[in-house]
């Protein structure tokens, strides 16, 4: 096998690499990442020192890959296909990267935070990252007024990115009820056939998110 991702199925930016992987529909030779156990970490600290999954290992090239955006971009220009996750013209391509780094930055940070207080049982003030997400939501909530995907015409990076970040900060936010154009976008992306695979590969480790509980039933 020419491509092998270090992941965990339950890791948010490790979904996002999944999707456009499914999406662009090439073969992969998966490698789950224990960060528990210390032969992984150093496993993974060998390709990329950070420790961060995904980490994409290209053998043919002899190249490690390492973030989910930029892992991206590498399929999508190794990989070409009829339906690129990111647009030759500059301006949609600019657009596409706009919002995925917004999902990245502005949904996943406060969500990510959200969470780690739990596991910690840190019982910090989360006001701010509560208040984060629900201006992350207005703002998407405008942004797909009369449109399908959040960046382009077609399915994006964006969208890759906006899958993951959506499903876990919807269980710890909920979107509000006059969020119509978010809610149904959700509904979009959670019915994309990559989408579902993953969250369908991620279920059996659901039991070990701290809010498991706030897992839609149609997920579980």
């Amino acid at each position: 096998m020419s491509l092998t991702l270090y992941f965990h199925p339950l890791s948010s930016f490790c979904h996002k690499a999944l999707i456009a992987l499914y999406e662009l529909e090439i073969e992969f030779e998966k490698r789950v990442i224990d960060l528990g156990s210390e032969a992984d970490r150093t496993e993974l600290q060998a390709l990329w020192p950070i420790g961060k999954f995904p980490v994409l290992h290209d053998h043919a090239r002899q190249k490690d890959v390492p973030e989910s955006s930029v892992i991206i971009e590498y399929l999508d220009r190794l990989h070409p296909c009829q339906a690129p996750l990111i647009p030759d013209d500059w301006e949609s391509a600019l657009e596409v990267r706009l919002w995925d780094r917004f999902f990245d930055l502005h949904v996943q940070v406060p969500m990510q935070k959200i969470v780690s207080d739990r596991l910690n049982a840190a019982h910090g003030d989360l006001a701010r990252e509560r208040a984060a997400l629900m201006t992350a939501y207005g703002m998407l909530e405008r942004q797909l007024t009369a449109r399908t995907w959040v960046a382009s015409p077609a399915f994006s990076m964006a969208d890759c990115a906006a899958a993951p970040a959506l499903f876990y900060a919807s269980t710890l936010v909920p979107f509000p009820a006059d969020h119509q154009h978010l809610s149904a976008y959700f509904d979009r992306l959670t019915q994309r056939p990559s989408v579902k695979r993953v969250i369908d590969e991620a279920r059996p480790y659901f039991s070990l998110y701290p809010f498991v509980d706030a897992i839609p039933e149609r997920f579980r």
